[in-house]
Formats: C-alpha cells, structure tokens, sequence
C-alpha cells in the first residue's frame, strides 16, 4: 500500500506576527504627482489622493506655484518612505530638471508625463535619455 505524502500540518506555516512582510506586503506605497490642474485632479479622481494633517501626495502647479516651491515638493516626495512613484508633467519637470539630473534613487521611481496642453517630448526625459545612452545611442 502506498502512503501520500506527508505534508506539515497548517498550523506551522503562519506569518511572523512580528514581521507581517515576511509573507506579503502588508502596506502598499504611494503614487505622488506634481503637475497641472487637470493632471492632478485626473489622478485624484481615479484615487491615488492622499491626505493627513501633516501632508498630501500631490501638488497642483499653476502660475502662482514657483520652481523653489516645486523643487522642495520634489524633495519631500523623494525621501518619503510611503511613496514608490512620483509623476510630473514633463513641462512641470522641465523647471526643475537640475534637481531630476541629479536624482539618482530607485524608488520612488519618477516618471515624466505629458498633461493636456503640452504633449509629451522623449528629448527631454532624463529617464529616456538615460536609457538611450545606455543602450549606446550616447548623447548629443
């Protein structure tokens, strides 16, 4: 007679209430978004807004809003332990592309995208460029 295998029984395979990520991702991160009017409240409204007392994950820039003020945004986005992607319109990222040249981190990841009125220029994503030269194209 053949016995089937024996298996450990459930009870042994049980996360470490301790550490709750031993298993899975207890938490998942944020999406932060610098950009237009109408880029912003597009994100919020699909649901990626995020607010408490201290902070939000998002920054509509308008006329009023300065570079320094964008920048420093940036800043806060990129070290904040709760976000994994950051998007900014490309014509948003164009005002701080010295602080973004020299962004060197994974995550969060930042990905430039284009908004309603201005469209999208890979010429001018430091992402693309970095992957051109990369994979040989240099820069010119």
């Amino acid at each position: 007679m053949v016995r089937p295998p024996s298996f450990p029984p459930t009870s042994t395979i049980t996360s470490n209430p301790l550490n709750p990520s031993v298993l899975f991702q207890s938490e998942g991160k944020l999406v932060a978004v610098i950009g237009d009017e109408d880029t912003v409240t597009g994100f919020l409204l699909a649901g990626c807004g995020h607010r408490t007392a201290e902070s939000t994950n998002f920054l509509v820039v308008d006329e009023k809003v300065t570079p320094i003020v964008v920048e420093e945004k940036f800043r806060e986005f990129s070290t904040r332990t709760d976000i994994g992607i950051i998007l900014i319109n490309q014509h948003v990222a164009t005002n701080i592309r010295h602080v973004l040249k020299d962004y060197t981190e994974t995550i969060p990841t930042v990905l430039e995208i284009p908004s309603k009125d201005h469209p999208y220029d890979p010429e001018q994503d430091y992402i693309m460029q970095r992957v051109n030269m990369y994979l040989g194209g240099g820069q010119d």
